[in-house]
């Protein structure tokens, strides 16, 4: 199957939902469609009578898991409530068992059914690039799609890690990081280069030769050939040493300096796995942690705990492997997968890996040796990481029953919703919303508002806050009638980052959508702006001023803080894309190729503007039609 997708017609084949839904459920519905379900392997999706899907399963054969469930008897508590909520099912057929894995992963992912385990906190993994679509190759940082032309090396466990490699990169190896404008637009090097983290290759301090010997170096290192690099190194500075250019031997001794500095926070580095993914899960009071290791050429670049949402009943092993396919649904598998758990389908998913990687995969529960060693340190950070969950639980748990006792409010929140803005004498507006709940913050529930200044009077908080609830609380009723989808559900608490003028204007935002029931208050700083003496704001009821000491204020303070936190982020973004925009963005048939070559002919957009038709015409890959299209652009604009 070419495509992951229900909606493929030449791959799947999908059974309609019935035209209208009836109230009955349970086991008389599934022996029904039953008798419907195709013989062959494939995904089918059980729905509850509102048409939510209750759970994405696979099967080699459809039928005969159907008929399984349609006896109605011999299934545990988990499986019972499933199948009674079942009003209605879906099938899609694939060609093999390894297609119907990938798809129910994928499903699942995009679904979050009630009964499935559901991996959260998917956030894409970042990578180190070395990027080679300019002659001068760029080290970065690089997250989301692998489309750029270089060499990539990663997973890393965080951003922070990532971060932390390339910049020691750089001190080892002196590789630009700058953007390819910012490179040729440089007419003296940057500071970069005066704290020997750059060997600035823009103004000709290196030739383009010796600096790409020094990408290959960095090529070489991040390759796992570590050893091989530092021992050149190493010679260069004795020789440099023996010949009194002792200046020429400090760079040397300082670019090893770095590279011990990388191996000496990677922890553990394995002699006898060069590139695999340790997964080990750990189980306690019905939650599961699974901790995962990462190991590329024999580096380690770190590791991440995951709290999958999963039945209390279900063991270790079936949650580790609903758990491993879901996650490489969007990343590339490694060649050897290590568990803490001997898996019932390790065959299936080794298979169904190996298809979607195009090379050979292993997964194995290693009994032994190294590799064992590994997956037990995983399994301990395991155990501690749900250890240390559950504490913050349980005292997160007691400060929300806390809040919702000062706040008046029935029951602890579920969803808090905290909102404040962010602009410069009224320029960029940007609102922020931010979700938090007893598990932390919810930051795939995060949104922004880039305001529509249009409509607001320049540095109008009081506008600002009353477009940006607007805007979210329609979206509120677009999803209670079903038009919207996932992620604008109705929050326990909205706290407003201001005072009583913004908690004026947001209860007249809700009574005039009418939503007046949902609980609002606004947290103000005290006359100094000094944390600690916040005022808590409530329509009609007292100002509350807690202790210093209150957990329940040090984690209103937390909440705001985390709020004006992204609300900055946003704003600094959206000014930093004005700040970056060029005229020639707005020039149609002008890409990134044409611009580049326009900017390197005549030094910058201003200048570009200013250039006759015959000159822009000598630019290389600018055409007579296009050097008009340029001219014509800029003296009609001014």
């Amino acid at each position: 199957m070419t495509q992951q997708s229900p909606d493929s017609a030449d791959e799947t084949r999908s059974l309609e939902r019935e035209s209208t839904v009836t109230a009955e459920t349970g086991a008389g519905v599934i022996a029904r469609y039953a008798k419907l379900a195709p013989a062959g392997p494939g995904v089918y999706r059980m729905l509850d009578s509102g048409g939510q899907v209750l759970y994405v399963g696979k099967a080699r054969h459809l039928k005969k898991r159907v008929q399984s469930y349609a006896r109605g008897t011999g299934h545990n508590n988990r499986i019972a409530r499933m199948i009674a909520d079942t009003a209605s099912m879906e099938f899609v057929t694939t060609k093999t068992e390894m297609e119907a894995l990938l798809l129910e992963a994928n499903l699942i992912k995009r679904l979050k059914p009630r009964y499935n385990v559901v991996l959260r906190d998917d956030k894409s993994f970042p990578f180190i690039l070395i990027a080679r679509d300019h002659p001068v190759p760029q080290i970065l940082k690089h997250r989301g799609a692998r489309n750029r032309k270089g060499d990539y090396f990663g997973p890393f466990a965080s951003a922070g890690a990532v971060g932390r490699t390339v910049n020691t990169l750089q001190r080892a190896f002196l590789l630009r990081s700058c953007s390819d404008s910012y490179y040729e637009a440089r007419t003296r090097p940057c500071l970069l280069y005066q704290i020997k983290r750059c060997s600035a290759p823009c103004t000709g301090e290196i030739s383009v030769g010796a600096y790409g010997a020094l990408v290959n170096e960095a090529l070489a290192f991040l390759r796992g050939e570590s050893d091989e690099v530092k021992h050149r190194l190493h010679g260069l500075m004795n020789e440099a040493s023996e010949a009194q250019d002792y200046e020429r031997a400090a760079s040397f001794r300082d670019r090893l300096t770095a590279l011990s500095h990388i191996q000496s926070h990677q922890g553990i580095n394995p002699h006898t796995v060069k590139d695999a993914d340790v997964f080990a899960a750990h189980q306690d009071a019905g939650q599961t942690c699974i901790q995962v290791f990462f190991f590329r050429n024999g580096n380690n670049w770190g590791n991440r705990a995951y709290f999958p949402r999963a039945d209390k009943s279900l063991p270790p092993e079936d949650v580790l492997e609903s758990f491993i396919a879901q996650f490489y649904d969007d990343k590339p598998p490694p060649r050897h997968i290590l568990l803490s758990h001997e898996i019932a389908g390790r065959r299936l998913l080794a298979d169904a890996l190996e298809l979607k990687a195009g090379h050979k995969v292993t997964v194995v529960t290693p009994q032994r040796g190294e590799k064992r060693e590994l997956v037990e340190h995983a399994r301990i950070n395991a155990q501690e990481a749900l250890a240390r969950r559950l504490a913050e639980h349980a005292s997160q748990h007691a400060i929300y029953a806390r809040l919702a006792e000062l706040l008046d409010l029935d029951e602890p929140p579920e969803r808090i919703e905290v909102y404040d803005n962010s602009h410069i004498s009224g320029t960029n507006p940007v609102g922020a919303m931010i979700v938090a709940g007893p598990e932390g913050f919810q930051k795939a529930q995060y949104r922004k508002f880039n305001m529509k200044s249009g409509d607001l009077t320049p540095g109008d908080d009081y506008a600002m806050m009353r477009q940006m609830l607007t805007r979210r609380f329609n979206r509120l009723i677009k999803e209670r009638a079903g038009d919207e989808g996932e992620g604008w559900s109705t929050p326990d608490l909205v706290l407003i980052d201001g005072g009583p003028g913004q908690l004026s204007a947001a209860h007249d935002v809700l009574e005039e959508l009418g939503l007046p029931d949902i609980n609002i208050a606004a947290v103000a700083k005290g006359p100094d702006r000094n944390a600690g003496r916040e005022r808590i704001y409530r329509k009609g009821k007292e100002t509350l001023m807690l202790e210093p000491r209150d957990p329940a204020l040090y984690c209103i303070q937390t909440l705001r803080d985390e709020a004006h936190r992204f609300a900055i982020g946003a704003h600094r973004t959206r000014r930093k894309k004005g700040f970056t925009a060029s005229p020639l963005d707005e020039v149609p048939g002008i890409g990134p190729t044409r611009k580049r070559a326009l900017l390197q002919h005549f030094g910058s957009a201003k200048a570009v503007s200013r250039a006759g038709v015959a000159d822009l015409e000598s630019v290389g890959g600018i055409s007579a039609q296009m050097a008009k299209a340029i001219y014509d652009f800029f003296h009609e604009r001014g």
